[in-house]
Formats: C-alpha cells, sequence, structure tokens
C-alpha cells in the first residue's frame, strides 16, 4: 500500500499477536454454527456443543493453539496501564492533542479509525454504534499501538464462552474462527462451506474504499457541524431581527404614549392651581392641633343638623302644643284633670302643677 501509516498500523497488528486469529482462510460454515451456537454451553471452562448430533469440546488450549495466539501478557483490559492509555491518546490523535475517550474516532487519524473498526467488530464483536470510542475499544487499540503484550489466548476465549452463555449480551461472532475450529474436528459433517463476503476482507481495495467513505463521512460531519453551528449563530440573529421590529413597534407605541402621557402632563399642570387653592385652605384653616380641627369639624356638623332640624322642633309643638291651658276656663280644666286623673286631692293638684311646671322644662331639655 501507499499509505505509510495504514503499513504501519498493520503491521503493528500483525505484531500483536492476532496474525492468525484475523488472518485464517475466510470459510464459513452457516448449517454448523447455527447448530453450534444454539447447543453451546460453557461447563468447567470449557465451550462444549453439539453439531450435526456430534459432541464438540472447545478449551482454552485448542483455542490458542489453532490460531497461534500469546499467553503471556495482561489477560485482562483492567489491567492496562495508564500510562500506555495517556501515550495512545495522543499518538492515535488527529489534531496532536489526547483525544476524548467519550468521543468519536473522527478525532483519530484515518488508520486508527480502521483499527478501532477492526477491535470492534473482529475481536470485541460487541453491537452499537462504531463510531463512538469505549475504554474497551482503545484499550483494545493500545495494545496495538504501544505494543503492550496482551494474553490473547485468554482474552478471546473469555468473549467465546460469553457467547454461548445464556442471557449474557454479548453478540455472537468469530464465524470464521469456529468454522476453523469445527473443521479441525475429523469426522464432523460440516455441511457445505461458503466463502465469506470479499467486502468483509480486508484489501487494498476494501481499505480504500473505507478511507473514502471516513472521508466523506468525516467532511459530512464537519459540514453539519459548521451549518449547526451557523444556525445556532443564525437562529439568535433572526430573533434578534424578529425582535427589532417588535422593538420598533413598542417605540412607536410608546412615542404615542409619550403624547398622550405628555397631553395627560399638561392637564395635570392645568390643574395645579386648583390644587395650590386648596393647599391654602388647609394651612389657613387648622390654626390648632388635629384632635381640635376634628371637634370643630364635628361642631360645625352639629350645628348645621341642629339648624336644619329646628322648624321641625318648632312646628311640632305648635300641633302637639298643650292649647295654652292656662286660657282654658277653670271648670274646663279641672273637668280634664278630672278625666286623666279620677281621684284628685288638693295638696295632688298641687303637685301635679308643680309637676306640670316641671314637664315644660324637661321637654325644652330633651328637645335640645
Amino acid at each position: 500500500m501507499d499509505d505509510p501509516g495504514m503499513v504501519s498500523m498493520f503491521e503493528a497488528l500483525m505484531a500483536s499477536g492476532l496474525r492468525g486469529f484475523l488472518g485464517c482462510p475466510a470459510i464459513v460454515y452457516e448449517d454448523a454454527l447455527i447448530d453450534f451456537f444454539e447447543n453451546a454451553s460453557v461447563r468447567s471452562g470449557v465451550v462444549i456443543s453439539t453439531v450435526g448430533g456430534q459432541l464438540v469440546e472447545i478449551a482454552e488450549k485448542l483455542f490458542a493453539e489453532t490460531f497461534e495466539l500469546p499467553i503471556d501478557g495482561l489477560g485482562d483490559l483492567s489491567e492496562m496501564p495508564k500510562d500506555a492509555i495517556f501515550d495512545a491518546r495522543s499518538i492515535v490523535s488527529l489534531s496532536g492533542e489526547p483525544i476524548s475517550l467519550s468521543g468519536r474516532k473522527n478525532q483519530m487519524k484515518m488508520p486508527f479509525r480502521l483499527l478501532c473498526d477492526i477491535v470492534a467488530k473482529a475481536i470485541s464483536v460487541k453491537a452499537g454504534s462504531f463510531n463512538a470510542i469505549t475504554v474497551e475499544k482503545f484499550s483494545l487499540m493500545t495494545v496495538v499501538v504501544c505494543g503492550v503484550k496482551m494474553n490473547w489466548a485468554k482474552y478471546l476465549f473469555s468473549i467465546l464462552k460469553k457467547m454461548v452463555t445464556a442471557g449474557s449480551k454479548q453478540a455472537k461472532g468469530f464465524a470464521i474462527q469456529i468454522s476453523l475450529l469445527l473443521a479441525s474436528f475429523p469426522s464432523m459433517e460440516l455441511g457445505e462451506s461458503s466463502e465469506f463476503p470479499a467486502s468483509k476482507i480486508l484489501s487494498k481495495k476494501t481499505v480504500l474504499r473505507f478511507v473514502s467513505i471516513n472521508d466523506r463521512d468525516g467532511a459530512e460531519e464537519v459540514t453539519g457541524a459548521a451549518k449547526k453551528k451557523a444556525v445556532s449563530k443564525k437562529r439568535p440573529a433572526a430573533d434578534v431581527e424578529a425582535a427589532v421590529p417588535k422593538k420598533k413597534r413598542t417605540s412607536k407605541k410608546k412615542s404615542i404614549s409619550s403624547i398622550s402621557s405628555l397631553e395627560l402632563v399638561e392637564v395635570a399642570e392645568e390643574a395645579v392651581p386648583i390644587q395650590q387653592v386648596a393647599e391654602p385652605l388647609d394651612i389657613e384653616e387648622p390654626r390648632c392641633s388635629s384632635a381640635d380641627a376634628v371637634d370643630l369639624i364635628i361642631q360645625q356638623v352639629l350645628d348645621e343638623t341642629r339648624a336644619a332640624d329646628a322648624p321641625a322642633d318648632i312646628t311640632q309643638p305648635a300641633v302637639t302644643e298643650e292649647k295654652n291651658w292656662f286660657d282654658l276656663p277653670y271648670d274646663d280644666l279641672v273637668k280634664q284633670w278630672e278625666a286623666e286623673r279620677p281621684v284628685v286631692m288638693a295638696s295632688d293638684t298641687e303637685d301635679e302643677d308643680i309637676a306640670t311646671e316641671d314637664v315644660a322644662p324637661a321637654v325644652g331639655v330633651q328637645q335640645e
């Protein structure tokens, strides 16, 4: 290949010990694979299944020998040195800055984008988006990029056991590798074989196609991001433009309201002399305390009420007056008193006169 970066990546991938696992003959026995996964289970660390009614046992040792996998080194990705991951983040970066482990693979150079797909599809066999970077994917990439020794036999066989474990979320894979393992059993009837699709095999043609697609997708992502940014910038501008007429409208309304407010102010100014006339009244009247002013007002109200009620009080006694009793003949007066008081004594009469004389003042007091 003419791409030195891509060549260097493949050389590192082969040097990591995965050449036998990823470079085996691309032959698939579909019927045998279906039987294998339907009947497979794990017993005592060994994968056991039946294919065509024949028992199949795959141990870790057989798995490692078949694909010439290293058995030394890290057996789990959690044992990956942090300094190696830190170095790999800068090595694979397109910008030179350490990439984010929760970002997308377009942060990386093209050869390492392809390496990310290889470890995701052919090694960890994870379902989901291949554009997203995960800690597991990047740890596998670190093994290749930084030359970390990895016990591939243990790691890959653990993935195979997860594939055949009931209830596991591990996706099914290793179709070519399992087909090669089943073919190693001499008396196994595997049925017809089929070649693996050429589009799924890495060659110069497929690699160039991968580069072309990722360049296009990367450009679209950049363009889309730029458009989103432009849209995000334009939207506030549109909002501002949409708000500007509103401001103008409100400003016009404000101008109208300001005119009306000025007119109101002028009216208020014209009414000021009235207020000024009222103010001196408030100042001249009270020359005493507020309590005295209240008493004066009450007294004024009482006087006005008394003056209004005086004619009625005067005319009422005229109607109901005692008919000038002193003008009546003595006999009529005595008869009237006798009618009112059947028993009349001389002393009582005198008292009556006195009482009668006292009644008028009393009535006068009540009238007042």
